[in-house]
């Protein structure tokens, strides 16, 4: 076959470095955007942060800079000449004179140990020897964040001997985990949920009657307990249903993960919201949260060795042509990375807006029966932007409002018909089906074909494996698990 060369047109769609760029950023939450730009001013240094004095000045960004020697340079910038005085207090200079209006963007952080070593410092006080203390804390450490052990002993022997080359026994294990179990929070050590509950309620000070017949219940029909066969229990330890509620309550008291009842060894997790949004006279107020808007600039010094080259008539060599093109090359860098910014800023906005407006009835008054079904598709087709966009903004993005911050994922719905023939969200059957299991009878709880029948009399035909499927949605346990004595 005779090789030939020949010559074809194609239409191909490739994306740009800055449309990568953008969908990247689009799908970014506000934490991890100011990690993004602070990586990029790092990376990039014809970036800076701040507002660009020219673009407030006449309202639109320019290409070429100008009045370099009017400039302040880096070094001046940095100069502080508070450094250099110490005859006054520093205190002045450090008042929260700020108005009401002026975002604070700093964030809260928690220190304090962790759960490990909070037993460390309780194994410190007790009376063992070197190898003791080793095993002791090889015990601790195999403790989960839960605080329990599920190692089994064996396996810890072999451990100890393979990598700390300790040697000993299981009856020596068992001896030093019964001393962990003394420490704080109490069932620390347990290795099954029965085993720590009981630890605690061997440790109360008083025993009750409701305490001793807690005791025989996880000793003995902690099985029958969980699976809530009252019946069983009560037929066995021979009680009424009035001592087996007071046993119920003690249980009920008990902290089924001792290793998370310490809070002092994490930081606190806060959401920020990416959205802010105000009512004001009836109409929607929405802004960007201040750290998913920063201000950013392209650096003056910079483009001005830009502009000293295009001014330079002398023909440049080889070294300085390669630091122009290294100059050059970040500064388009730095002007992608800052329009994709605020093209981001602009696309959440409009999105952000449009949401608002489709679920208006909602965000004025906060009833989420008042949410109407609402896709994804549904707002593309309205802002003219794909289905993906959408989905970017949704992605991990939450919205302050006056009733709550929540994630804008769970604004959008699919729809079903109720008998009047009209289109109602799926989170109005949910919010229905959440208040029909919180006024439910206790003692006997409704199941899920009573729930399905009374929705049916609301007007929502719905078959009972979609009551289903909505209820674990809300992890709502089965009717069985919802029972009380």
């Amino acid at each position: 076959m005779a090789l030939k060369q020949t010559l074809n047109l194609k239409m191909l769609q490739k994306l740009s470095p800055q449309q990568i760029q953008l969908m990247k950023l689009l799908q970014v939450p506000t934490v991890a955007i100011e990690a993004r730009i602070k990586e990029e001013l790092e990376k990039n240094p014809a970036l800076e942060e701040g507002r660009d004095e020219e673009e407030d000045e006449f309202g639109a960004e320019q290409d070429q800079y100008s009045d370099v020697a009017n400039e302040q340079t880096e070094a001046e910038k940095e100069f502080d000449f508070s450094d250099y005085q110490d005859d006054e207090p520093a205190y002045k200079y450090t008042a929260k004179n700020h108005g009401a209006d002026v975002e604070d963007k700093s964030m809260p952080v928690s220190f304090g140990k962790t759960f490990t070593e909070l037993l460390e410092d309780q194994l410190d006080m007790q009376d063992l020897d070197e190898g003791e203390y080793l095993i002791a804390d090889h015990l601790i450490g195999s403790l989960d964040e839960s605080g329990y052990l599920r190692r089994e002993v064996s396996a810890i022997v072999d451990d100890l001997a393979f990598t700390q080359n300790i040697f000993t026994e299981e009856a020596e294990i068992r001896r030093l985990l019964s001393i962990i179990q003394t420490f704080e929070p109490a069932g620390v050590g347990a290795r099954s949920l029965q085993e720590c509950l009981l630890l605690q309620l061997r440790r109360r000070k008083e025993r009750t009657v409701e305490s001793l017949t807690a005791q025989a219940i996880i000793k003995d029909y902690f099985e029958a307990y969980t699976k809530k066969h009252y019946k069983k229990i009560l037929e066995g330890l021979e009680i009424d249903e009035i001592a087996l509620k007071g046993a119920d309550e003690e249980i009920k008291k008990l902290n089924p993960k001792p290793g998370n009842s310490s809070s002092t060894g994490k930081a606190s997790q806060v959401v920020i919201p990416d959205f802010i949004m105000e009512i004001q006279d009836g109409e929607f107020d929405v802004r960007l949260n201040g750290r998913n808007a920063p201000d950013l600039k392209v650096s003056r010094q910079y483009s001005s060795l830009i502009e000293e080259y295009q001014s330079s008539k002398s023909k440049p060599d080889k070294k300085k042509k390669e630091a122009l093109l290294f100059v050059k090359q970040k500064l388009d860098n730095a002007k992608w990375f800052i329009d994709a910014i605020k093209q981001r800023q602009n696309t959440l906005l409009y999105t952000m807006e449009t949401i608002l407006d489709f679920q208006r009835e909602y965000f004025l008054s906060g009833d989420e029966t008042k949410l109407k079904p609402m896709i994804l598709k549904d707002i593309a087709d309205i802002i003219e932007m794909d289905i993906s966009t959408v989905s970017r903004v949704a992605n991990s993005k939450y919205i302050q409002t006056p009733y709550g911050t929540f994630l804008l994922k769970t604004f959008f719905s699919e729809s079903l018909t109720n008998s009047d023939g009209e289109e109602v969200s799926t989170r109005e059957v949910k919010k229905i089906l959440q208040e029909a299991i919180d006024g439910e009878t206790k003692k006997k709880p409704l199941t899920d074909q009573s729930l399905a029948d009374l929705l049916k009399e609301k007007g929502y035909n719905i078959a009972r494996r979609t009551v289903a499927k909505y209820r674990e949605q809300l992890n709502i346990p089965v009717a069985r698990l919802r029972k009380e004595i």
